[in-house]
């Protein structure tokens, strides 16, 4: 988790986020929004080479210029972007397209509109040796997401982008290497030899569900922008520096509803008391006595979050388990 350091050429990183996301996605996502409203087109701008762009900035390291042919960056971290910004919506009374910022259905007039919030990363195995590349030759994978941060209380002019590294060989990741070859082997595989004509679906990596939280992704950019519609106020809320180690950094803290109640019995059954005293709020932590007996509703409430120590007593879930032959990508020691 030791970024190549002789590879980082690019400085003044926030400042130049900043910029970018100003010139390449905001100023023209406005234009965009002025003329859906003549137009009736969706004023969805593309993340993906925008998204190239500012994992550049993140990281600090060129790329390739090789588009989707070569690596995405310099060092050979593989960049996923995907976007919650702006996507079409359908409205529930006669099924009608509906851009996100209008409030009723343009073919029946309901205001009853599904909005929709599911965009997720894509990763395309479609070989043993591109699931050994993934797994074993990037050293890095960096996911970004443009989404909403207030996307339940219907808030769509704040924006906020965010950045998650995953480092597949490191013993931290070793999750994501695990629903990686689980996809190929008993997904891919079981759906081609069903069906030879056609290519099975990526395999989906939704952000902030399950899958996301056992691979143990650390943050390394969080970027709020206020009035996104109008008048772009943007804020920096949290940069790793492109240099910095990320083996000591947190990772991102799973919240205790993402848990089935069978699961999280499970792990406070099977962790120390000193590792459930560390995500125990700090008004329970002098009383675990208490903690042990509340019930399983009051114990989510009795918790900040499940930390990466209390994640991994986590199983994969019966959907996700691995099979045998995963055993042929052993993890090297780093």
């Amino acid at each position: 988790m030791h970024p190549r350091k002789e590879l980082i050429t690019i400085t003044d990183n926030i400042k130049q986020i900043n910029q970018l996301l100003t010139e390449l996605v905001l100023q023209p996502r406005i234009n965009a929004i002025k003329w859906a409203s003549i137009t009736k087109q969706t004023p969805n701008i593309k993340i993906g080479y925008p998204g190239q762009h500012l994992a550049s900035l993140i990281t600090g390291m060129e790329g390739e210029r090789t588009g989707a042919r070569g690596n995405d960056l310099i060092d050979g971290t593989e960049v996923k972007s995907c976007s919650r910004i702006d996507q079409l919506d359908v409205c529930r009374n006669c099924g009608g397209p509906v851009a996100r910022l209008e409030n009723d259905c343009s073919s029946c007039g309901s205001t009853e509109i599904v909005r929709k919030n599911d965009s997720k990363w894509l990763f395309s195995i479609r070989s043993e040796a591109e699931l050994e590349t993934l797994v074993h030759e990037v050293k890095r994978v960096l996911l970004i997401i443009g989404d909403y941060p207030n996307f339940n209380d219907g808030d769509y002019s704040t924006l906020r982008f965010q950045a998650f590294e995953i480092w597949p060989e490191s013993n931290r990741n070793y999750r994501f290497t695990e629903l990686m070859t689980n996809y190929y082997n008993n997904i891919y595989l079981a759906h081609k030899k069903q069906n030879q004509a056609k290519s099975p679906a990526p395999k989906n990596f939704w952000p902030y569900q399950y899958q996301f939280y056992i691979c143990n992704p650390i943050p390394t950019l969080t970027c709020m922008i206020r009035n996104a519609n109008s008048l772009p106020e943007i804020e920096v809320l949290h940069f790793v520096e492109p240099d910095k180690d990320r083996s000591s950094l947190p990772s991102v803290l799973m919240p205790t509803e993402i848990l089935k109640d069978s699961e999280l019995t499970q792990v406070l059954r099977k962790a120390r008391e000193d590792e459930i005293a560390q995500v125990v709020k700090p008004a329970f932590r002098a009383n675990l006595s208490k903690f042990k007996k509340a019930t399983t509703a009051e114990q989510r409430e009795m918790l900040i979050g499940v930390n990466e120590t209390l994640r991994s007593y986590l199983p994969l879930r019966n959907t996700d388990k691995i099979s045998q032959s995963a055993n042929r990508y052993r993890r090297r020691a780093h």
